[in-house]
């Protein structure tokens, strides 16, 4: 374990065996930290964070400070990430609400890029990718493997499907999802679905017959020009129901806040 002799360690933290904290950095109560983590110069972990192993935090990264919610009265809420997350500079990670879930997650294996804000009670799967200045608002779910494009925006309460990668500076209002590409708010386009995320499928190790099942639900669902729910139905009348396109359906049909087109 190497720690700075100007960093500031609560006695109530918890650090795991070959932590690193830098210069400067604060790490306040009921904070844990894995094995093998690195936390950058000037971080600060405010409190009621946990931290998997081989986490590397940089520089100005804030993480578990209260969320920027009204309603928050102080109650113990929390944040939670797992192992090998990179975050870096000035990423924001706020802790949970009372009146959410109580706890703002972040998966495995993800990437959070500088000045990414992730706000209370998201939930963030595995291998996520958040470019810069990405920002997402209270409450939204991002599913596994999905990319969020720099200066992108996400309203609360949204979901964000498996795979999906939403294009850079989009304003995401209703569920983008799975396995597509989203690009939403751009003048003078008139549609913010682009297809399927053809390369980031093959990268997840999909095949192609997998991928060619997908392409022909997703003419019918989002090309046919037909309302959602009759799309939906012919899709499951016509497609072979394989594991992904009840996936793409399942997720259609629980949206709340309906889904881009």
């Amino acid at each position: 374990m190497t720690i700075h002799p100007t960093a500031l360690i609560d006695s109530d933290a918890e650090l795991g065996k070959g932590v690193s904290i830098g210069p400067y950095s604060i790490v306040g109560p009921k904070v844990t930290i894995g094995d093998g983590s690195v936390i950058g110069s000037h971080a600060v972990i405010e409190s009621h964070t946990k931290i998997g192993i081989n986490g590397r935090i940089s520089s100005f990264a804030s993480i578990g400070a209260p969320p920027q919610d009204l309603k928050f009265k102080n109650e113990e809420t929390w944040v939670e990430i797992g192992d090998d997350v990179i975050v870096r500079e000035y990423a924001t990670i706020n802790r949970g609400t009372a009146t959410g879930c109580g706890v703002t997650r972040v998966g495995n294996h993800c990437m959070i890029m500088a000045y990414v804000h992730v706000a209370h009670d998201c939930q963030v799967g595995n291998r996520v990718i958040m470019a810069n200045a990405a920002t997402l608002a209270g409450h939204v779910d991002i599913e596994d493997g999905a990319f969020i494009g720099g200066l992108s925006a996400v309203h609360q309460f949204v979901r964000i499907g498996a795979l999906a990668i939403v294009g850079g500076m989009s304003g995401i209002s209703q569920d983008v999802p799975p396995f597509v590409k989203a690009v939403a708010a751009r003048q003078g386009r008139n549609r913010s679905l682009f297809g399927l995320n053809v390369i980031g499928l093959q990268r997840a190790g999909m095949s192609a017959p997998t991928i060619d099942t997908l392409k022909k639900a997703y003419r019918i669902i989002f090309r046919s020009e037909i309302p959602m729910k009759e799309a939906l139905d012919k899709c499951e009348a016509e497609i072979e129901q394989i594991p992904e396109v009840r996936k793409l359906i399942e997720f259609i049909r629980s949206s709340k806040r309906g889904v881009l087109r």
